[in-house]
């Protein structure tokens, strides 16, 4: 099983967007995968019409492997899981400093399901905090949408230099770009600057900005079932081959 985490430091860069159709991409593509929603707003499952789990409200979600495997629900898709957040989750941080090794709290919840999944896809929360450090620590990969724009480049460069001031393996990081607008000339360069400056840390794959991603809301469900030959989702399909390709 490899666990793989959908991941920003900053919010409004489709974190969520990528996570679901990445999820529902990789189930297409016949792999076995859990959606695991750490986002306390539950956007994910309200993605996948999963109601927020009301099993996992206290720390239990990291030392209760009955309950956390029972708060799965099954989505409308085959090979596709959702583990959905509640409004709790919010208390992780304060849960995980009340624990002994609790960086590695995570990973440990997520050995539960090691035989059932392929893939574990974590959508987190836009924030560095102690929950944050057990995703870098448990994930095998760590997927960073980038809007090709001064400050989402600075959020880049900024969660660079936490795992270079922590020690921590900069290659599980693969960025790529995400809501791209070709027309825009600020893309277009900032896309030429950062795979000059970044290399093999920013994936081939760059997402392009669709308005039928926006529509997810409306739909609750993956880009793909209501919008097959959308640009976009070509996008999300591709991206999902080179992850696995580095997988």
């Amino acid at each position: 099983m490899k666990i793989v985490a959908c991941y920003s430091n900053k919010g409004g860069v489709g974190k969520t967007a990528s996570a679901v159709n990445i999820a529902y991409g990789l189930a297409k593509a016949g792999q076995r995968v859990l959606l695991c929603d750490l986002d306390p707003q539950g956007a994910s499952g309200f993605y996948f019409r999963v109601k927020p789990s009301k099993k996992l409200t206290d720390e239990r979600f990291f030392t209760d492997v009955k309950r956390f495997t029972s708060a799965i629900r099954g989505s409308d898709f085959d090979n596709l899981d959702i583990l959905p957040a509640n409004m709790s989750f919010r208390d992780f941080d304060v849960f995980l400093s009340r624990m002994k090794n609790s960086r590695s709290r995570l990973k440990k919840a997520l050995k539960s399901v090691d035989k059932d999944y392929d893939v574990v896809l974590l959508d987190c929360p836009p924030n560095i905090s102690t929950l944050s450090e057990n995703v870098f620590k448990s994930a095998d990969a760590i997927l960073v949408p980038v809007i090709p724009t001064t400050l989402s480049e600075r959020t880049f460069e900024q969660l660079l230099a936490f795992f270079d001031e922590n020690g921590l393996p900069k290659k599980k990081i693969l960025g790529f770009f995400s809501m791209v607008q070709g027309t825009k000339k600020l893309h277009s360069e900032t896309v030429a600057a950062m795979r000059k400056e970044y290399g093999k840390r920013l994936l081939d794959v760059a997402v392009p900005f669709s308005s039928e991603v926006e529509k997810m809301g409306v739909h609750r469900a993956p880009v793909g079932t209501f919008a097959r030959n959308n640009a976009a989702v070509k996008g999300y399909d591709l991206l999902c081959k080179e992850l696995l390709e580095r997988l």
